[in-house]
């Protein structure tokens, strides 16, 4: 019994001595507890929205004020020429648009039914229909609480239209999501694992004694796996249009442009990855496990950021896979040429600059 005992407390001993597995060991399931305990929610909240109504008469100036008191909905301004409220969704500035037909309050009580159409973006159908059932129940409690004012038979009908998706296909979500999550995971993976496999076998002392810089071995290690992240990325992008259906509507060279960018900001980051374990199967762990949970449940894959509590959305700013998605969809989906994604080129850039420069930074410190 003494003997096993003390094979117990020799391997106690071996984990508790790598302090870099008792983090993983311990820091993965509470990382994992937050992200789903706060990031994981359905409920529909911040919902941006813009107003057109060319009357403004009391009855849809009394529902606009509904809409603007109800703590799901956040007012951002009147859309003044209802053939551009497009270009307000291309630049994210709403997530819903209410438009009042003409002289609607004369229909409603004359008439005995007016109009209110209801335009989210269909990127997303599962929000876009979560921000018009909400919409339409707040049109419902309205006519509810007026019922006693208005003639029996006075209906208010809303008319939703889903923008970018009127057919509602999943696929245009998600299809961009998974893009980000399969760069992420594999091109850290690849980097990562390669050098860590290197420290095992000992063929890193052979790096020490050459003469050539750290920088060009740097380069060295990304380029074929660049290569292969080409490849996987041309296989991604000929199965979602082929066979899932997901549509090109942007510029393919924008597309290819910006998924460049994204993967050397993975591959870097592999990279430092590696010069920070010694280990594959930890290396494994961080760049596969501790990669994907920040990416799948932060970076509005799934879940929209704005839902997240505020803390949450900070964090989901340093993920490059949250730009890489956005500038996805943009580009795919809607249409949108380079103008309406520089802010996620110029986020994705400094990114990848930031993570180029500690990983050579480390790097170089473990040659030296």
């Amino acid at each position: 019994m003494k003997q096993f005992l003390s094979f117990v407390s020799k391997e106690f001993m071996h984990i508790w001595r790598d302090k870099r597995t008792i983090l993983v060991l311990i820091g993965l399931p509470i990382m994992q507890m937050i992200l789903f305990g706060f990031a994981i929610s359905t409920e529909i909240r911040n919902v941006r929205f813009g107003v057109f109504n060319p009357k403004k008469d009391a009855v849809s100036l009394q529902l606009e004020e509904h809409f603007k008191n109800n703590h799901y909905f956040t007012y951002i301004e009147d859309i003044i020429d209802p053939n551009h409220y497009e270009d307000y969704f291309k630049q994210d500035r709403v997530d819903m648009v209410l438009v009042f037909e003409n002289n609607f309050e004369y229909k409603l009580t004359h008439l005995g039914e007016a109009h209110i159409q209801i335009l989210t973006d269909g990127i997303d159908p599962n929000s876009s229909t979560a921000i018009a059932n909400y919409a339409s129940q707040i049109i419902q409690k309205y006519q509810h609480e007026n019922a006693l004012q208005a003639p029996e038979g006075h209906y208010i009908v809303p008319q939703i239209k889903l923008l970018y998706n009127p057919q509602m296909k999943s696929a245009f979500n998600f299809v961009p999501g998974v893009m980000g999550l399969i760069l992420t995971i594999i091109c850290a993976m690849m980097t990562a694992v390669s050098i860590v496999r290197e420290k095992e076998r000992g063929s890193i002392e052979v790096l020490l004694v050459s003469p050539v810089k750290p920088i060009y071995i740097m380069i060295s290690k990304m380029l074929p796996y660049l290569v292969i992240s080409a490849i996987i990325m041309l296989l991604i992008i000929l199965l979602s249009i082929f066979m899932l259906g997901v549509p090109m509507a942007g510029s393919y060279f924008t597309f290819c442009f910006i998924s460049f960018v994204f993967v050397i900001s993975m591959l870097a980051m592999g990279l430092l990855i590696s010069s920070l374990v010694d280990n594959q199967v930890i290396a494994l762990l961080i760049s596969g496990m501790g990669l994907m949970m920040p990416t799948a449940l932060l970076s509005g894959m799934i879940f929209p950021v704005d839902n997240m509590p505020w803390l949450l959305r900070w964090i989901s700013a340093v993920v490059p896979a949250r730009w890489f998605i956005a500038a996805v969809r943009k580009v795919m989906i809607e249409g949108l040429d380079f103008i309406h994604i520089y802010k996620e080129f110029i986020i994705l850039c400094f990114m990848t600059f930031v993570l180029l420069i500690i990983s050579w930074k480390k790097f170089k410190i473990r040659l030296e």
